[in-house]
Protein backbone atom coordinates (compact mmCIF):
# COMPACT_ATOMS: atom_id res chain seq x y z
CA UNK A 1 0.00 0.00 0.00
CA UNK A 2 1.41 3.37 -1.06
CA UNK A 3 0.80 6.26 1.33
CA UNK A 4 0.06 9.68 -0.19
CA UNK A 5 1.01 12.92 1.55
CA UNK A 6 -0.41 15.91 -0.32
CA UNK A 7 1.33 19.26 0.19
CA UNK A 8 -0.88 21.55 -1.92
CA UNK A 9 -1.56 23.71 1.13
CA UNK A 10 2.14 24.12 1.96
CA UNK A 11 4.48 23.50 -0.98
CA UNK A 12 1.70 24.23 -3.48
CA UNK A 13 1.16 27.61 -1.85
CA UNK A 14 4.76 28.46 -2.73
CA UNK A 15 3.62 28.76 -6.35
CA UNK A 16 4.17 32.34 -7.48
CA UNK A 17 1.05 34.40 -6.79
CA UNK A 18 -0.83 31.67 -4.88
CA UNK A 19 -2.14 32.26 -1.36
CA UNK A 20 -5.11 30.43 0.12
CA UNK A 21 -7.44 32.15 2.56
CA UNK A 22 -8.48 30.31 5.73
CA UNK A 23 -11.83 29.14 4.32
CA UNK A 24 -10.09 28.01 1.11
CA UNK A 25 -7.57 25.95 3.08
CA UNK A 26 -10.44 24.28 4.90
CA UNK A 27 -12.33 23.52 1.68
CA UNK A 28 -9.22 22.04 0.03
CA UNK A 29 -8.38 19.99 3.12
CA UNK A 30 -11.92 18.59 3.17
CA UNK A 31 -11.69 17.75 -0.54
CA UNK A 32 -8.36 15.97 0.00
CA UNK A 33 -9.77 13.87 2.83
CA UNK A 34 -12.78 13.01 0.67
CA UNK A 35 -10.35 12.09 -2.12
CA UNK A 36 -8.68 9.64 0.25
CA UNK A 37 -5.17 11.05 0.79
CA UNK A 38 -3.47 9.68 3.90
CA UNK A 39 -1.78 12.87 5.11
CA UNK A 40 -2.02 16.61 4.39
CA UNK A 41 0.82 19.08 4.87
CA UNK A 42 -1.24 22.18 5.52
CA UNK A 43 1.25 24.98 6.24
CA UNK A 44 4.67 26.21 7.27
CA UNK A 45 5.05 27.30 10.89
CA UNK A 46 5.70 30.94 11.76
CA UNK A 47 4.65 32.34 8.37
CA UNK A 48 1.97 34.84 9.39
CA UNK A 49 -1.00 35.46 11.66
CA UNK A 50 -3.29 34.64 8.76
CA UNK A 51 -1.56 31.29 8.30
CA UNK A 52 -1.90 30.60 12.01
CA UNK A 53 -5.62 31.35 11.94
CA UNK A 54 -6.11 29.18 8.86
CA UNK A 55 -4.26 26.20 10.35
CA UNK A 56 -6.18 26.54 13.60
CA UNK A 57 -9.46 26.49 11.70
CA UNK A 58 -8.51 23.38 9.72
CA UNK A 59 -7.23 21.65 12.86
CA UNK A 60 -10.49 22.33 14.71
CA UNK A 61 -12.45 20.73 11.85
CA UNK A 62 -10.01 17.79 11.67
CA UNK A 63 -10.34 17.12 15.39
CA UNK A 64 -14.15 17.10 15.16
CA UNK A 65 -13.99 14.61 12.27
CA UNK A 66 -11.21 12.38 13.70
CA UNK A 67 -8.69 13.47 11.05
CA UNK A 68 -6.27 15.44 13.23
CA UNK A 69 -3.40 12.94 12.88
CA UNK A 70 -3.56 13.39 9.10
CA UNK A 71 -2.53 17.05 9.38
CA UNK A 72 1.17 17.96 9.26
CA UNK A 73 2.97 21.30 9.50
CA UNK A 74 6.43 22.13 8.20
CA UNK A 75 8.64 23.27 11.08
CA UNK A 76 12.23 24.36 11.52
CA UNK A 77 15.24 23.56 13.69
CA UNK A 78 14.65 26.63 15.84
CA UNK A 79 14.57 25.40 19.42
CA UNK A 80 10.95 25.21 20.46
CA UNK A 81 9.58 28.12 18.41
CA UNK A 82 8.03 25.98 15.63
CA UNK A 83 6.86 23.41 18.18
CA UNK A 84 5.04 26.04 20.24
CA UNK A 85 3.47 27.49 17.09
CA UNK A 86 2.23 24.08 15.98
CA UNK A 87 0.95 23.17 19.42
CA UNK A 88 -0.96 26.45 19.63
CA UNK A 89 -2.81 25.63 16.39
CA UNK A 90 -3.93 22.28 17.77
CA UNK A 91 -1.88 20.20 15.32
CA UNK A 92 0.04 17.11 16.40
CA UNK A 93 2.65 16.43 13.67
CA UNK A 94 5.75 18.40 12.66
CA UNK A 95 7.60 17.83 9.40
CA UNK A 96 11.00 19.00 10.53
CA UNK A 97 13.12 20.66 7.83
CA UNK A 98 16.74 19.55 8.27
CA UNK A 99 19.76 19.74 6.02
CA UNK A 100 20.21 16.72 3.75
CA UNK A 101 23.45 17.84 2.09
CA UNK A 102 26.83 18.85 3.44
CA UNK A 103 26.81 22.10 1.45
CA UNK A 104 23.51 23.21 3.02
CA UNK A 105 24.80 22.59 6.54
CA UNK A 106 28.13 24.34 6.10
CA UNK A 107 27.21 27.12 3.67
CA UNK A 108 23.68 28.01 4.77
CA UNK A 109 23.71 27.21 8.48
CA UNK A 110 27.47 27.72 8.91
CA UNK A 111 27.50 24.77 11.31
CA UNK A 112 29.29 21.48 11.58
CA UNK A 113 27.25 18.36 10.89
CA UNK A 114 27.60 17.26 14.53
CA UNK A 115 26.20 20.59 15.76
CA UNK A 116 23.24 20.30 13.40
CA UNK A 117 22.56 16.73 14.46
CA UNK A 118 22.61 17.76 18.14
CA UNK A 119 20.11 20.58 17.46
CA UNK A 120 17.83 18.05 15.75
CA UNK A 121 18.14 15.56 18.61
CA UNK A 122 17.16 18.19 21.19
CA UNK A 123 14.17 19.29 19.15
CA UNK A 124 12.91 15.73 18.49
CA UNK A 125 13.05 14.90 22.19
CA UNK A 126 11.27 18.15 23.02
CA UNK A 127 8.54 17.32 20.47
CA UNK A 128 8.04 13.91 22.06
CA UNK A 129 7.59 15.49 25.49
CA UNK A 130 4.95 17.83 23.99
CA UNK A 131 3.03 14.98 22.33
CA UNK A 132 4.01 16.07 18.81
CA UNK A 133 5.00 13.38 16.31
CA UNK A 134 8.02 14.04 14.09
CA UNK A 135 8.68 13.38 10.42
CA UNK A 136 12.03 14.58 9.13
CA UNK A 137 12.87 16.20 5.78
CA UNK A 138 16.44 15.81 4.46
CA UNK A 139 16.36 19.08 2.50
CA UNK A 140 18.47 18.94 -0.68
CA UNK A 141 18.83 15.15 -0.23
CA UNK A 142 19.21 14.61 -4.00
CA UNK A 143 22.29 16.82 -4.14
CA UNK A 144 23.46 15.35 -0.85
CA UNK A 145 23.33 11.74 -2.02
CA UNK A 146 25.14 12.68 -5.25
CA UNK A 147 27.81 15.05 -3.89
CA UNK A 148 28.20 14.07 -0.24
CA UNK A 149 26.78 10.56 0.33
CA UNK A 150 28.88 10.02 3.47
CA UNK A 151 27.19 13.02 5.04
CA UNK A 152 23.77 11.53 4.26
CA UNK A 153 24.75 8.17 5.76
CA UNK A 154 26.17 9.85 8.87
CA UNK A 155 22.95 11.85 9.16
CA UNK A 156 20.90 8.67 9.09
CA UNK A 157 23.21 6.68 11.37
CA UNK A 158 23.15 9.45 13.96
CA UNK A 159 19.39 10.09 13.99
CA UNK A 160 17.70 6.86 12.91
CA UNK A 161 17.12 5.60 16.47
CA UNK A 162 15.30 8.75 17.59
CA UNK A 163 11.47 8.73 17.74
CA UNK A 164 11.05 9.83 14.12
CA UNK A 165 8.09 8.41 12.18
CA UNK A 166 9.36 8.99 8.65
CA UNK A 167 12.51 10.21 6.91
CA UNK A 168 11.49 12.19 3.82
CA UNK A 169 13.75 12.38 0.76
CA UNK A 170 13.21 15.56 -1.29
CA UNK A 171 14.56 16.18 -4.76
CA UNK A 172 14.53 19.82 -3.68
CA UNK A 173 15.88 21.29 -6.92
CA UNK A 174 14.33 18.71 -9.26
CA UNK A 175 17.67 17.40 -10.51
CA UNK A 176 17.00 13.65 -10.51
CA UNK A 177 15.99 11.41 -13.38
CA UNK A 178 14.17 8.05 -13.32
CA UNK A 179 17.43 6.06 -13.49
CA UNK A 180 19.27 7.65 -10.60
CA UNK A 181 16.09 8.10 -8.55
CA UNK A 182 15.80 4.31 -8.51
CA UNK A 183 19.47 3.84 -7.65
CA UNK A 184 19.54 6.35 -4.78
CA UNK A 185 16.19 5.36 -3.28
CA UNK A 186 17.13 1.69 -3.36
CA UNK A 187 20.45 2.51 -1.74
CA UNK A 188 18.64 4.20 1.16
CA UNK A 189 16.23 1.30 1.55
CA UNK A 190 18.99 -1.32 1.42
CA UNK A 191 21.04 0.49 4.05
CA UNK A 192 18.09 1.26 6.33
CA UNK A 193 15.45 -1.43 5.75
CA UNK A 194 13.56 -0.64 8.97
CA UNK A 195 13.07 3.05 8.15
CA UNK A 196 9.87 4.45 6.59
CA UNK A 197 10.90 6.68 3.69
CA UNK A 198 8.90 9.23 1.69
CA UNK A 199 9.92 10.63 -1.71
CA UNK A 200 9.22 14.27 -2.57
CA UNK A 201 9.65 15.11 -6.27
CA UNK A 202 9.99 18.46 -8.02
CA UNK A 203 9.30 18.92 -11.72
CA UNK A 204 12.12 21.15 -13.00
CA UNK A 205 12.99 18.70 -15.80
CA UNK A 206 9.36 17.57 -16.23
CA UNK A 207 10.36 14.25 -14.65
CA UNK A 208 8.50 14.41 -11.33
CA UNK A 209 5.94 11.71 -12.14
CA UNK A 210 8.58 9.50 -13.80
CA UNK A 211 10.77 9.88 -10.71
CA UNK A 212 7.84 8.92 -8.49
CA UNK A 213 7.45 5.81 -10.66
CA UNK A 214 11.11 4.89 -10.08
CA UNK A 215 10.99 5.64 -6.36
CA UNK A 216 8.05 3.29 -5.88
CA UNK A 217 9.76 0.63 -8.01
CA UNK A 218 12.74 0.92 -5.68
CA UNK A 219 10.47 0.25 -2.69
CA UNK A 220 9.52 3.70 -1.38
CA UNK A 221 6.06 3.55 0.23
CA UNK A 222 5.37 7.25 0.85
CA UNK A 223 4.85 9.75 -1.99
CA UNK A 224 4.33 13.51 -1.84
CA UNK A 225 2.06 15.26 -4.35
CA UNK A 226 0.16 18.47 -4.99
CA UNK A 227 -3.13 19.03 -6.73
CA UNK A 228 -2.58 20.24 -10.30
CA UNK A 229 1.18 20.00 -9.77
CA UNK A 230 1.35 23.32 -7.93
CA UNK A 231 4.65 24.16 -6.26
CA UNK A 232 7.72 26.34 -6.41
CA UNK A 233 9.32 26.90 -9.83
CA UNK A 234 8.05 24.09 -12.10
CA UNK A 235 5.95 22.56 -9.33
CA UNK A 236 5.61 19.14 -7.74
CA UNK A 237 4.29 15.75 -8.83
CA UNK A 238 0.59 16.21 -9.67
CA UNK A 239 -1.69 13.96 -7.63
CA UNK A 240 -3.91 13.23 -10.64
CA UNK A 241 -1.06 11.71 -12.66
CA UNK A 242 0.48 9.93 -9.68
CA UNK A 243 -2.73 8.11 -8.79
CA UNK A 244 -3.12 6.82 -12.36
CA UNK A 245 0.53 5.75 -12.67
CA UNK A 246 0.51 3.97 -9.32
CA UNK A 247 -2.57 1.94 -10.22
CA UNK A 248 -2.17 1.32 -13.95
CA UNK A 249 1.59 1.21 -14.46
CA UNK A 250 2.75 -0.23 -11.12
CA UNK A 251 -0.31 -2.12 -9.88
CA UNK A 252 0.02 -0.49 -6.47
CA UNK A 253 -2.85 -0.04 -4.03
CA UNK A 254 -3.72 3.32 -2.46
CA UNK A 255 -6.64 4.70 -0.48
CA UNK A 256 -7.39 7.26 -3.22
CA UNK A 257 -10.88 7.58 -4.69
CA UNK A 258 -10.31 8.29 -8.38
CA UNK A 259 -13.77 9.66 -8.99
CA UNK A 260 -13.07 12.58 -6.63
CA UNK A 261 -9.91 13.89 -8.33
CA UNK A 262 -11.61 16.12 -10.89
CA UNK A 263 -13.62 17.98 -8.25
CA UNK A 264 -10.58 18.54 -6.02
CA UNK A 265 -8.47 19.73 -8.97
CA UNK A 266 -11.13 22.19 -10.15
CA UNK A 267 -11.52 23.51 -6.61
CA UNK A 268 -7.80 24.27 -6.40
CA UNK A 269 -7.87 25.79 -9.89
CA UNK A 270 -10.58 28.19 -8.70
CA UNK A 271 -8.92 29.13 -5.41
CA UNK A 272 -5.37 29.40 -6.79
CA UNK A 273 -6.22 31.24 -10.00
CA UNK A 274 -3.76 28.94 -11.80
CA UNK A 275 -5.55 27.40 -14.77
CA UNK A 276 -5.16 23.74 -15.57
CA UNK A 277 -3.58 23.19 -18.98
CA UNK A 278 -6.25 21.80 -21.35
CA UNK A 279 -4.00 18.85 -22.25
CA UNK A 280 -2.89 18.00 -18.69
CA UNK A 281 -3.38 14.24 -18.21
CA UNK A 282 -6.49 13.11 -16.30
CA UNK A 283 -7.79 16.59 -15.41
CA UNK A 284 -7.21 18.73 -18.55
CA UNK A 285 -10.35 19.90 -20.32
CA UNK A 286 -9.41 18.24 -23.63
CA UNK A 287 -7.79 14.97 -22.53
CA UNK A 288 -10.98 12.94 -22.91
CA UNK A 289 -11.98 14.60 -26.17
CA UNK A 290 -11.57 12.73 -29.46
CA UNK A 291 -10.97 15.05 -32.41
CA UNK A 292 -10.28 12.81 -35.40
CA UNK A 293 -13.28 11.17 -36.98
CA UNK A 294 -11.45 7.85 -37.29
CA UNK A 295 -11.04 7.78 -33.50
CA UNK A 296 -14.73 8.35 -32.87
CA UNK A 297 -15.49 5.60 -35.37
CA UNK A 298 -13.12 3.29 -33.52
CA UNK A 299 -14.80 4.05 -30.21
CA UNK A 300 -18.02 2.72 -31.69
CA UNK A 301 -16.23 -0.51 -32.65
CA UNK A 302 -15.22 -2.05 -29.33
CA UNK A 303 -13.37 1.06 -28.06
CA UNK A 304 -10.44 0.65 -30.45
CA UNK A 305 -9.00 4.06 -29.51
CA UNK A 306 -9.46 3.87 -25.73
CA UNK A 307 -6.84 2.98 -23.13
CA UNK A 308 -7.27 2.21 -19.43
CA UNK A 309 -7.66 5.90 -18.63
CA UNK A 310 -11.42 5.85 -19.05
CA UNK A 311 -12.93 9.23 -18.17
CA UNK A 312 -15.62 7.69 -15.97
CA UNK A 313 -12.90 6.58 -13.53
CA UNK A 314 -12.09 10.19 -12.78
CA UNK A 315 -15.56 11.73 -12.71
CA UNK A 316 -15.35 12.77 -16.37
CA UNK A 317 -17.12 11.87 -19.64
CA UNK A 318 -15.70 11.31 -23.12
CA UNK A 319 -16.45 14.07 -25.62
CA UNK A 320 -16.12 14.29 -29.38
CA UNK A 321 -14.76 17.53 -30.81
CA UNK A 322 -16.34 19.16 -33.81
CA UNK A 323 -14.07 20.90 -36.29
CA UNK A 324 -12.21 20.47 -39.56
CA UNK A 325 -10.92 16.99 -38.60
CA UNK A 326 -14.41 15.81 -37.67
CA UNK A 327 -15.92 12.91 -39.51
CA UNK A 328 -19.44 11.58 -39.48
CA UNK A 329 -18.62 9.41 -36.47
CA UNK A 330 -17.77 12.46 -34.31
CA UNK A 331 -20.98 14.17 -35.32
CA UNK A 332 -23.09 11.08 -34.75
CA UNK A 333 -21.64 10.71 -31.26
CA UNK A 334 -22.68 14.27 -30.44
CA UNK A 335 -26.10 13.87 -32.03
CA UNK A 336 -26.68 10.71 -29.99
CA UNK A 337 -26.01 12.65 -26.81
CA UNK A 338 -28.68 15.16 -27.90
CA UNK A 339 -31.17 12.50 -29.01
CA UNK A 340 -31.16 13.81 -32.59
CA UNK A 341 -31.35 11.54 -35.67
CA UNK A 342 -30.81 12.81 -39.22
CA UNK A 343 -30.54 11.02 -42.56
CA UNK A 344 -27.33 10.45 -44.53
CA UNK A 345 -27.82 13.40 -46.89
CA UNK A 346 -28.39 15.77 -44.00
CA UNK A 347 -25.34 14.31 -42.26
CA UNK A 348 -23.19 15.02 -45.33
CA UNK A 349 -24.31 18.67 -45.36
CA UNK A 350 -23.82 19.14 -41.64
CA UNK A 351 -20.35 17.57 -41.79
CA UNK A 352 -19.37 19.95 -44.58
CA UNK A 353 -20.63 22.94 -42.61
CA UNK A 354 -18.69 21.95 -39.48
CA UNK A 355 -15.49 21.46 -41.49
CA UNK A 356 -16.01 24.89 -43.03
CA UNK A 357 -16.38 26.47 -39.58
CA UNK A 358 -13.29 24.59 -38.37
CA UNK A 359 -11.23 26.02 -41.23
CA UNK A 360 -12.21 29.46 -39.96
CA UNK A 361 -10.98 28.44 -36.49
CA UNK A 362 -14.46 28.76 -35.03
CA UNK A 363 -15.20 26.37 -32.17
CA UNK A 364 -18.22 24.14 -32.67
CA UNK A 365 -19.85 22.48 -29.66
CA UNK A 366 -22.51 19.88 -29.07
CA UNK A 367 -24.87 22.66 -28.05
CA UNK A 368 -24.28 24.36 -31.43
CA UNK A 369 -25.38 21.32 -33.43
CA UNK A 370 -29.15 21.97 -33.45
CA UNK A 371 -28.52 25.49 -34.71
CA UNK A 372 -26.11 24.29 -37.41
CA UNK A 373 -28.52 21.58 -38.51
CA UNK A 374 -31.36 24.08 -38.71
CA UNK A 375 -29.21 26.50 -40.70
CA UNK A 376 -27.88 23.88 -43.10
CA UNK A 377 -31.27 22.34 -43.78
CA UNK A 378 -32.79 25.79 -44.42
CA UNK A 379 -35.07 25.74 -41.42
CA UNK A 380 -35.83 28.82 -39.41
CA UNK A 381 -33.61 28.50 -36.36
CA UNK A 382 -35.87 30.72 -34.31
CA UNK A 383 -38.88 28.53 -35.04
CA UNK A 384 -37.39 25.78 -32.86
CA UNK A 385 -36.80 28.11 -29.93
CA UNK A 386 -39.36 28.00 -27.17
CA UNK A 387 -37.68 30.97 -25.52
CA UNK A 388 -36.81 34.17 -27.38
CA UNK A 389 -35.31 37.46 -26.29
CA UNK A 390 -37.70 40.05 -27.71
CA UNK A 391 -35.60 43.03 -26.70
CA UNK A 392 -33.31 44.29 -23.99
CA UNK A 393 -31.67 47.52 -22.90
CA UNK A 394 -28.39 47.86 -21.04
CA UNK A 395 -27.33 51.11 -19.42
CA UNK A 396 -23.98 52.07 -17.95
CA UNK A 397 -23.28 55.42 -16.28
CA UNK A 398 -20.35 56.61 -14.22
CA UNK A 399 -21.02 56.33 -10.51
CA UNK A 400 -24.15 54.19 -10.97
CA UNK A 401 -24.64 50.43 -11.08
CA UNK A 402 -25.39 49.04 -14.56
CA UNK A 403 -29.09 48.40 -15.22
CA UNK A 404 -30.73 45.93 -17.62
CA UNK A 405 -34.31 45.81 -18.85
CA UNK A 406 -35.25 42.54 -20.52
CA UNK A 407 -38.33 41.33 -22.38
CA UNK A 408 -38.48 37.63 -23.25
CA UNK A 409 -41.03 35.27 -24.71
CA UNK A 410 -41.60 31.84 -23.15
CA UNK A 411 -43.81 29.52 -25.14
CA UNK A 412 -45.58 32.46 -26.77
CA UNK A 413 -46.07 34.54 -23.60
CA UNK A 414 -44.10 37.75 -23.06
CA UNK A 415 -42.52 38.71 -19.75
CA UNK A 416 -40.27 41.61 -18.76
CA UNK A 417 -38.22 42.77 -15.81
CA UNK A 418 -35.45 45.17 -14.86
CA UNK A 419 -32.53 44.75 -12.47
CA UNK A 420 -29.20 46.29 -11.54
CA UNK A 421 -25.96 44.35 -11.20
CA UNK A 422 -22.19 44.47 -10.81
CA UNK A 423 -21.84 44.62 -14.60
CA UNK A 424 -24.06 44.79 -17.66
CA UNK A 425 -24.23 41.02 -18.07
CA UNK A 426 -24.77 40.50 -14.35
CA UNK A 427 -27.69 42.93 -14.50
CA UNK A 428 -29.09 41.08 -17.53
CA UNK A 429 -28.95 37.72 -15.72
CA UNK A 430 -30.52 39.21 -12.59
CA UNK A 431 -33.43 40.50 -14.67
CA UNK A 432 -33.89 37.05 -16.24
CA UNK A 433 -33.74 35.41 -12.82
CA UNK A 434 -36.41 37.83 -11.57
CA UNK A 435 -38.74 36.72 -14.38
CA UNK A 436 -38.13 33.05 -13.61
CA UNK A 437 -38.61 33.60 -9.87
CA UNK A 438 -41.92 35.38 -10.44
CA UNK A 439 -43.04 32.42 -12.56
CA UNK A 440 -41.94 29.92 -9.91
CA UNK A 441 -39.40 28.40 -12.32
CA UNK A 442 -35.91 27.23 -11.29
CA UNK A 443 -33.01 29.17 -12.82
CA UNK A 444 -29.60 27.51 -13.38
CA UNK A 445 -26.54 28.46 -11.37
CA UNK A 446 -23.69 30.07 -13.31
CA UNK A 447 -20.54 28.23 -12.20
CA UNK A 448 -17.86 29.60 -14.54
CA UNK A 449 -17.46 32.30 -17.18
CA UNK A 450 -14.59 32.64 -19.62
CA UNK A 451 -13.89 34.83 -22.64
CA UNK A 452 -11.45 34.18 -25.47
CA UNK A 453 -10.51 36.12 -28.59
CA UNK A 454 -8.21 35.23 -31.49
CA UNK A 455 -4.58 36.33 -31.09
CA UNK A 456 -3.52 39.59 -32.65
CA UNK A 457 -5.55 42.09 -30.64
CA UNK A 458 -7.92 43.16 -33.43
CA UNK A 459 -10.71 45.30 -32.00
CA UNK A 460 -13.23 43.81 -34.45
CA UNK A 461 -12.33 40.21 -33.61
CA UNK A 462 -15.04 37.77 -32.61
CA UNK A 463 -15.36 37.18 -28.90
CA UNK A 464 -16.20 33.67 -27.74
CA UNK A 465 -17.88 33.51 -24.35
CA UNK A 466 -18.08 30.11 -22.65
CA UNK A 467 -20.42 29.84 -19.67
CA UNK A 468 -20.68 26.83 -17.37
CA UNK A 469 -24.01 26.11 -15.72
CA UNK A 470 -25.43 23.71 -13.16
CA UNK A 471 -29.08 22.79 -13.48
CA UNK A 472 -30.77 20.10 -11.40
CA UNK A 473 -27.34 18.69 -10.51
CA UNK A 474 -26.16 18.50 -14.14
CA UNK A 475 -23.15 20.52 -15.35
CA UNK A 476 -23.07 21.78 -18.93
CA UNK A 477 -21.61 24.60 -21.03
CA UNK A 478 -22.98 26.97 -23.62
CA UNK A 479 -21.07 29.28 -25.93
CA UNK A 480 -21.83 32.50 -27.70
CA UNK A 481 -19.91 34.15 -30.53
CA UNK A 482 -20.13 37.85 -31.34
CA UNK A 483 -17.95 40.90 -31.83
CA UNK A 484 -19.36 42.27 -28.57
CA UNK A 485 -18.53 40.41 -25.36
CA UNK A 486 -21.84 41.11 -23.64
CA UNK A 487 -23.80 40.11 -26.74
CA UNK A 488 -21.80 36.88 -26.96
CA UNK A 489 -22.66 36.14 -23.31
CA UNK A 490 -26.33 36.86 -23.96
CA UNK A 491 -26.31 34.46 -26.94
CA UNK A 492 -24.77 31.78 -24.70
CA UNK A 493 -27.45 32.45 -22.09
CA UNK A 494 -30.25 32.14 -24.65
CA UNK A 495 -28.83 28.76 -25.70
CA UNK A 496 -28.88 27.71 -22.05
CA UNK A 497 -32.51 28.75 -21.59
CA UNK A 498 -33.64 26.78 -24.62
CA UNK A 499 -31.53 23.80 -23.62
CA UNK A 500 -33.22 23.45 -20.23
CA UNK A 501 -36.62 24.25 -21.70
CA UNK A 502 -36.29 21.35 -24.15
Amino acid sequence: MIEIMDTTLRDGEQTSGVSFAAHEKLSIAQALIELGVNRIEIASARVSQGEFDGVKRVAAWAERTSNLQKLEVLGFVDGDISLNWIQSTGCKVINLLCKGSYKHVTEQLHKTPDAHFEDIRVLVNKAQSMGIAVNLYLEDWSNGIIQSPEYVYTFMDTLKDLPISRFMLPDTLGILNPENTYIYCKDMLDRYPEIRFDFHAHNDYDLAVANVFSAVRAGITGIHTTLNGLGERAGNAPLSSVLAVLKDQLGEETTLREGKINYASRLVETFSGVHISPNKPIIGEHVFTQCAGVHADGDSKNNLYCNDLLPERFGRVREYALGKTSGKANIRKNLESLGIDIDDEAMRKVTGRIIELGDKKEMVTTEDLPYIISDVLHHDTMADQRIRILNYSLSLAQGLRPVASVKIEINGEAYEASASGDGQYDAFVRALRKIYTDLGRPFPMLTNYSVSIPPGGRTDAFVQTVISWNYAGVDFKTRGLDADQTEAAIKATLKMLNKIEN
